[in-house]
């Protein structure tokens, strides 16, 4: 796997090469002190993977991210020293085609150390995406009815683009929308309390962490606080684990979704956002199997049309929406508006 480096830092680059180097099936294919060193040397080579700083000279990490999305699309991993201060600047990045971002090694933690570790981590999850057949690329029952009375639930997974995303629908439910609101992204329990202060000053509702134990609270948005997976139990309540560990997203849409759609006594209405892979998919199609209202958003709105196309494609939706109309619909949905 082909790695490019991207940062000013003299001392970051030369432990992010180290830890790429020490990897026998990685390789460093080029280095760059700015965004626009990276955008112009993707331009004469394009890597599979480029390791991302955001705050640089001459073009920062954002723009970079914008423009090789654009122009010369390859996966991207944005690679910051500071998580909190930058929280803003990761989603930034990521709803310009940004993966996912994790935390800068330290100098000396090069051969061993929870942020090496979390680094490799995130480039296999990575790789196994990329080398994935072209189709998972470029694409991707409650027995008996429902109690129609019983409460209502909204969730929400998104990848690659999701926190625009998010906070454009998630602004369409005013604070007076009384259901709880669930929402998996895949993104490191590092940023995640940083997108939670994020959201909370884009949209009306409260926006919180799940803790083990918790229960879907009524007009509050949900996320998960974790590197594992969230599942709903029997008891309604939210609870975490590893397992299933073949799903390689943690959290996993899937994994959620389908206990959710196991366990949930009332109506689920469902949205399955930008992302690539097909993280969603199946469990977007438990819930419309089991009487859930399924909704994927389309390809001209997606940063990348890999998990809602491969929703669409086992016609796991009940309907395709560009993003700005999602949250409007799901506020029909919710006053019971076909």
């Amino acid at each position: 796997m082909k790695i490019g480096i991207v940062n000013d830092s003299m001392m970051a680059a030369e432990v992010l090469r180290r830890v790429v180097e020490a990897e026998p099936s990685l390789e460093v294919m080029w280095m760059a002190e700015d965004g626009f060193q990276a955008v112009r040397n993707c331009r004469e080579s394009r890597p599979d993977l480029i390791l991302m700083d955001l705050l640089m000279p001459v073009m920062d990490g954002v723009e970079a991210t914008r423009r090789i999305t654009r122009d010369t699309p390859c996966a991207i991993l944005i690679v910051t020293s500071s998580v909190n201060d930058n929280a803003s600047l990761v989603f930034e990045a990521m709803g310009a085609g940004a993966m996912d971002a994790v935390a800068t090694p330290v100098l000396g933690d090069s051969g061993n150390g929870r942020e090496v570790a979390d680094l490799l981590h995130k480039i296999r999850i990575i790789a196994r995406l990329i080398n994935c057949p072209l189709e998972l690329i470029s694409t991707e029952d409650r027995r008996g009815r429902k109690d129609e009375a019983a409460d209502q639930l909204v969730v929400i997974g998104a990848s690659t683009g999701g926190p625009p995303a998010l906070a454009a629908i998630l602004a369409d439910l005013p604070c007076s929308c009384n259901v709880p609101v669930v929402v998996i992204q895949h993104m490191d329990k590092k940023f995640t309390p940083g997108l939670v202060n994020w959201l909370n000053q884009q949209i009306d509702l409260p926006v919180q962490l799940i803790n083990e134990g918790d229960m879907p609270q009524k007009g509050v948005v949900m996320l998960p606080n974790t590197n594992v997976h969230l599942q709903m139990t029997r008891q309604g309540r939210f609870s975490y684990s590893i397992e299933p560990e073949e799903n390689f997203y943690h959290p996993s849409v899937d994994v959620f979704f389908e206990t959710l759609a196991a366990h949930w006594q009332g109506k689920i209405i469902a949205a399955l956002l930008t992302g690539m892979g097909r993280d969603g998919a199946r469990g977007l199609l438990t819930i419309k199997n089991r009487g859930g209202y399924t909704i994927a958003q389309d390809r001209e709105s997606s940063v990348v049309y890999g998990m809602p196309k491969a929703a669409a494609e086992i016609d796991a939706a009940r309907e395709i929406l560009p993003m700005k109309e999602i949250g409007s619909r799901i506020l029909q949905l919710l006053a019971n508006r076909p």
